[in-house]
């Protein structure tokens, strides 16, 4: 099982040297993600400080970009990176796309199978010469010219990995991409039950396997080395555990084990006037929703309740912690699941 880590870009004096970091520690990636910042700049200083570890975008939102502008931005990481670079897209939700964006929205599975059909056919333009002719129900690429070709790559194009909850954005995933990102909100029984069997829906289609997907989950950990620390631990994550539940749009996840009626109740207490509505909304998770959505271990523990929970399941594991924890906790941590 691969291990990667995340890139915090709250501040680019950094990004540099938690790159090195992450590589001596042995991670296998590290991702870098697009809230407050843009994605894609982190990459840059990344790739120059290091030599083997992976960079990602997990994610960079598509439809807030035209599928050119994210094609020369991947080519050039690529490049940059000698081969390392990964490409995680997502679609954010139609608010922002349409109020903070102000990009257009519309039936997101298919505009993203055609999204990624796009960034390939401009990648084959600019490696193989083959002549820019895209041309689908959502987007249009058909000219290209010398002058805006940047050299052929030496490398592969980059891989591209799909963010996915619900079935049919996981089916075009197993279709088009070649990775899923499985959002941290997720189950053992969901991944089993409900995201595998969409996966392996797009892999028929496409006349592929299993393991031409790499799947990467973001996994939510509550861990502490003392009592105090554990207990912080678990009640920040039972927090996000809870905000996570109140989103309608993951209602399917907490459906799956009968937990819906939940989900309905998080969604009204989170739109309500009460100041006090998000501590009541995480004494709402009980601690067996809590363990099926979080890996709850102490340091010495936790490479084995990953494995135990993952192992067969998913490629690549990332930890998701929801308190300030010393990096350092992760280390040992890196090296069981890599052996």
């Amino acid at each position: 099982m691969k291990v990667d880590g995340k890139l915090r870009a709250t501040d680019f004096g950094v990004v540099a040297e938690a790159s090195v970091r992450h590589e001596a520690a042995g991670y296998a990636g590290v991702w870098s993600s697009e809230s407050k910042h843009d994605p894609f700049l982190p990459l840059v200083l990344a790739a120059e400080h290091t030599e083997r570890i992976e960079i990602g975008t997990a994610i960079a939102v598509a439809f807030a970009r035209s599928p050119m502008t994210v094609a020369y931005a991947a080519h050039d990481l690529q490049a940059y990176s000698g081969g390392r670079f990964m490409l995680g897209l997502g679609t954010q939700v139609k608010a922002h796309i349409e109020r903070r964006f102000n990009m257009p929205w519309s039936e997101p599975a298919r505009r993203m199978r055609e999204y990624i059909s796009a960034l390939r056919s401009i990648w084959a333009s600019w490696d193989d010469g083959v002549p820019l002719d895209f041309q689908g129900d959502f987007y249009s690429h058909t000219l290209m010219t010398p002058f805006f070709s940047p050299p052929p790559l030496t490398t592969p194009p980059p891989s591209v990995h799909l963010a996915a909850v619900g079935e049919r954005m996981t089916e075009v995933a197993g279709e088009v991409a070649d990775g899923l990102l499985v959002h941290a909100f997720t189950t053992e029984r969901y991944l089993r039950e409900r995201t595998l069997p969409a996966l392996e829906v797009g892999l028929v289609r496409s006349g592929r396997s299993r393991a031409d997907v790499a799947l990467s989950i973001p996994g939510l950990v509550a861990t502490g080395a003392e009592e105090e620390s554990m207990a912080r631990a678990v009640e920040a994550t039972r927090k996000q555990v809870s905000f996570y539940a109140s989103t309608p749009a993951y209602r399917g996840v907490l459906e799956v084990h009968g937990w819906g009626e939940l989900g309905e109740e998080l969604t009204t207490l989170s739109r309500s006037e009460d100041p006090l509505r998000w501590e009541k909304m995480a004494s709402l998770v009980s601690d067996e929703v809590l363990h099926e959505f979080a890996i709850v271990a102490e340091p010495h523990l936790l490479a084995g309740a990953i494995r135990d929970r993952f192992d067969g399941l998913i490629d690549r594991f990332s930890f998701y912690p929801s308190y300030e924890v010393d990096d350092a906790v992760w280390n040992d941590v890196v090296t069981k699941l890599a052996t």
